[in-house]
């Protein structure tokens, strides 16, 4: 008798290796009525509405997510409150895309003749190509898998998968057509970090922090003084209102270990030259690319030739964007 370890792992990989098959399969389904399915959606003036009962209802309503964030309106319609009154969701220059594994569920061969007097296109994305919901449609997914994971072959398992994989297959296949860019996808994202990563500029962060600045001649005292009251480990050294070097307590600390009299050492003695520096137009994940690259946690932002601040790297943790 197998231990209850070996059970978990040999259902987990029976289930892997299921539902891989079953994907595998759905490359002979990229067919003439794929590609009818994708023109059809690509020139659409309305919506894309898609409908389903169930577990389908659940995939319905993840690729509806997934078309709205890569460029395609869409809404979700449950099939059941369809035709309970939700069917003043669907305009006349609507595409319906109907899931169903089996095709045959009593809510869609209901909601189907409603769609068809209201001349709304139907793409079936179904799991049985004989099925009354694919003889009405007009384009035909074809997500038949052999058998679902489950080991009763009850559970919508491989089926969902299969259905979840076509739908990301017609997302991807409009996006293309589309152009659609990552500036595009971060217009659709703004409040996310993959958004963030897209949009958010240096000086939308270094433009909130204090600006610690030094003259080259000041004594370290007041070096110790500005780092410590602006509370970001550094200062700029300037020279003529011109960045030429920074300071961190880093190299205070260092100072401090070597038993050195700071009263009387300058700002120029201690700080690094020609630190690395950013501009502020720059994007954020930029500034976080040299941070990483050089092992440092704050840049100087210059604009211009001129000192405009820092960004500090608690400055992009709190944006979430790491």
């Amino acid at each position: 008798m197998l231990k209850a370890e070996e059970k978990i792992q040999k259902a987990a990989l029976s289930t892997i290796e299921n539902e891989w098959r079953s994907i595998q399969k759905l490359d002979k389904s990229i067919n003439d009525e794929f590609i009818g399915a994708v023109k059809l959606l690509y020139s659409l003036q309305g919506r894309v509405i898609v409908t389903g009962i169930g577990k389908s209802a659940n995939i319905a309503q993840k690729i509806v997510a997934t078309f709205n964030s890569t460029g395609t309106p869409s809404i979700f319609m449950h099939a059941a409150d369809a035709i309970h009154g939700d069917l003043g969701i669907v305009r006349k220059d609507d595409v319906v895309i109907a899931i169903s594994k089996s095709g045959e569920t009593p809510e869609v061969k209901v909601l189907i003749p409603l769609l068809k007097s209201m001349q709304n296109p139907i793409i079936a994305l179904v799991g049985n190509v004989n099925s009354y919901l694919a003889a009405q449609a007009d384009f035909v997914l074809d997500a038949t898998v052999d058998k679902e994971a489950c080991p009763n072959n009850l559970a919508p398992t491989s089926s969902t998968t299969a259905q979840l994989v076509m739908g990301d297959a017609l997302a991807v296949s409009l996006l293309e057509l589309r152009g659609f860019s990552a500036d595009d996808f971060a217009r659709y994202h703004p409040g996310g970090s993959l958004g963030k990563r897209m949009y958010l500029r240096v000086s939308d962060l270094s433009g909130q922090n204090a600006k610690p600045a030094v003259d080259a001649e000041a004594l370290m005292p007041e070096v110790i003084i500005e780092i410590s009251s602006k509370r970001l480990g550094t200062t700029a050294v300037l020279k003529n209102n011109q960045l030429v070097g920074v300071i961190t307590d880093g190299d205070l600390r260092r100072m401090i270990e070597k038993n050195l009299d700071f009263a009387h050492i300058r700002a120029e003695e201690v700080m690094t030259k020609n630190p690395r520096t950013i501009n502020g137009d720059e994007l954020v994940v930029n500034a976080l690319d040299i941070m990483r690259l050089n092992n440092i946690t704050q840049l100087p932002v210059v604009n211009e030739g001129e000192y405009a601040g820092v960004i500090h790297l608690h400055d992009i943790l709190r944006e979430g964007i790491i």
